[in-house]
């Protein structure tokens, strides 16, 4: 199936990848002649224009952005509605505010172009892992776009099944990967709170851990101080722990290469999904004690850091290749 990926970045060029190894026909374009040549090496067609992108595609049309969320999506968003013909699609793959989306639907909507918002998770292990995505849009064209979507999600693989999900109401794409989670800017809401989630739970591991290596400190009475192996812990709550993850992976990969994480500043950001989740939660007055303290360590760590927060820095790097050097 053909389709067109704008943005050849860290996922975006490896969501090409994936689709050229499934045998589909992306055909890729970055202002980067280097980064597009990388992919085309791959197997990718590249375009070197976004004008020449839209002609190579075979109507009806399906194109991908892979942008920064904010301007750099909203103009190419512009851009395409005017290029692009009834019928046609336009997919924002990054991590857009869904409010942006249902203004931006309704606004296609008015020049037959379709709009569809996928939340996507996998970070740079995509390519090898495939990524976990969370649709937003008209079914039919969501349905239209199952082969690439199956396509990248990473698929049943090792994991039992759920019992009783063959059940109604059960959709058999969620064990792929993937769902079709409601109309357009639903996929990103889901995918928004998703990325809240793991704010929360990076922060608690951070602390836990935080604990662990302050437990050899001299403000402790002397037999009370423990000289722990955070590098063990780390490897032994792998196995068997009710706390394991990938996250749990990222950290004692990271803990075995380098014990004090003393390439990392601690100075951790965020990229908005955390304060967009917030702002949810309090128009639909729901606590989120969590959520709402794991944003505000992110705050404060840029003005004074601690152990736990390189460890996020860490994990950061691990799952997304996210860079926080020492300052």
């Amino acid at each position: 199936m053909q389709i067109g990926i704008i943005g050849m970045g860290r996922m975006g060029g490896n969501i090409a990848r994936r689709l050229v190894q499934a045998g589909h026909a992306p055909f890729v374009f970055d202002r980067n002649e280097n980064a597009i040549q990388a992919v085309v090496s791959d197997g990718a067609a590249g375009a070197t224009s976004i004008e020449q992108l839209i002609t190579l595609l075979e109507p009806p049309r399906a194109v991908w952005i892979m942008l920064p969320a904010g301007e750099p999506t909203e103009d190419m968003v512009t851009r395409l509605s005017l290029l692009l013909s009834p019928g046609d699609v336009i997919i924002d793959g990054g991590n857009s505010f869904y409010k942006d989306d249902l203004r931006r639907a309704e606004t296609l909507k008015a020049l037959d172009i379709h709009y569809v918002d996928v939340g996507t998770s996998g970070g740079v292990w995509g390519l090898e892992r495939g990524y976990c995505m969370m649709i937003g849009g008209e079914a039919e064209i969501v349905d239209r776009l199952d082969p690439i979507f199956d396509a990248l999600a990473p698929g049943q693989g090792t994991i039992p099944r759920t019992p009783g999900r063959d059940g109604p109401g059960c959709d058999s794409r969620a064990e792929k990967g993937y769902i079709h989670a409601g109309p357009a800017g639903a996929g990103h809401f889901v995918k928004m709170v998703h990325n809240g989630i793991e704010y929360g739970l990076m922060a608690a591991y951070a602390e836990g851990f935080d604990i662990l290596k302050n437990k050899g400190s001299e403000r402790l009475p002397e037999a009370e101080r423990f000289d722990l192996n955070l590098t063990d812990i780390a490897e032994v709550w792998r196995r068997g722990s009710v706390i394991s993850s990938w996250l749990l992976d990222l950290q004692a990969d990271a803990l075995v290469q380098n014990p004090e994480l003393s390439q990392y500043s601690g100075k951790v950001n965020d990229s908005g999904e955390g304060r967009w989740t917030i702002d949810a939660a309090m128009e639909e007055a729901v606590p989120a004690y969590v959520l709402s303290a794991a944003l505000l360590a992110r705050f404060r760590s840029r003005s004074d850091n601690t152990f736990g927060e390189r460890l996020l820095s860490a994990m950061r790097a691990g799952f997304g290749g996210h860079v926080e050097m020492p300052q």
